[in-house]
């Protein structure tokens, strides 16, 4: 484990939208690999610590990045602002699955601040 990352290589995590499971950890950041279900979202949300890029291999959705709108299919690379609220939804018939790139000095779940939830999630 890096200094800064509560994560480990080979952690995941079943949600109500999908999974996740950490690909590869460094110095500074955390990539995962995410799969959300079609018909699914993740909630709305930001960081106090980590700001994160998201990259489409499979799949079509529909990411909102402070209020704005942007098409998420493979190939399409989001950039996520520290603080930026944001979240992505599945919009195909077929699974949407992204890498993240989370970048920052302290990684770890418990930098998801909550503004909107699906699923009533705190």
């Amino acid at each position: 484990m890096q200094s800064g990352s509560l994560y480990k290589i080979g952690d995941s995590d079943q949600r109500p939208w999908g999974t996740w499971h950490v690909l590869d950890i460094g110095d500074r950041h955390v990539v995962k690999r995410i799969v959300v279900n079609p018909g699914a979202r993740l909630s709305l949300q930001y960081h106090n610590h980590r700001s994160e890029r998201w990259t489409a291999v499979s799949g079509q959705g529909v990411a909102e990045i402070d209020g704005i709108r942007h098409e998420f299919e493979h190939g399409h690379t989001l950039d996520i602002p520290l603080k930026a609220s944001h979240r992505v939804a599945c919009i195909g018939s077929q699974p949407l699955v992204f890498i993240e790139i989370q970048y920052g000095e302290l990684l770890d779940e418990d930098d998801i601040i909550r503004l909107s939830d699906d699923y009533s999630r705190v």
